[in-house]
């Protein structure tokens, strides 16, 4: 499968984005996605997954609440709805699948694999900046 990350682009503060991610070349229902991002000097995050069937998520928690991560499986297509848009959201965002790895807490240490793993597929990233 690959995946073409889109709609990022410039916004300002307390604003929103959606971001879309599809895929080509195989069906996504057997693939746990999410969205990761990376700033300016620092290191690529976690920002959020879901499982195959939609029915467990993940969030960092610094976009809890603002953030909604959904998927079309019928359409081969992740989102990401980004609302109340602060600067530090400002990075690229990129998506990813791995058809071997949850989106789920899976031990006592509260971790969740697909954030922590090294992973499948990744699409190129989209640029979101956020203005003050």
């Amino acid at each position: 499968v690959q995946l073409q990350a889109s709609g990022g682009g410039l916004v300002q503060a307390g604003g929103s984005v959606r971001l879309a991610c599809a895929a080509s070349g195989s069906t996504l229902d057997y693939y746990t996605i999410g969205w990761f991002r990376q700033a300016p000097g620092k290191e690529r995050e976690g920002v959020a997954c879901i499982s195959t069937n939609g029915d467990s998520t993940w969030y960092l928690d610094p976009v809890k609440g603002r953030f909604t991560i959904s998927r079309d499986n019928a359409k081969g297509t992740l989102y990401l709805q980004m609302n109340h848009l602060r600067p530090e959201d400002t990075a690229v965002y990129y998506c990813a699948a791995d058809a071997h790895v949850p989106c789920a807490v899976v031990d006592a240490t509260g971790i969740v694999p697909f954030v922590d793993r090294p992973l499948e597929v990744w699409g190129q990233g989209t640029l979101v900046t956020v203005s003050s």
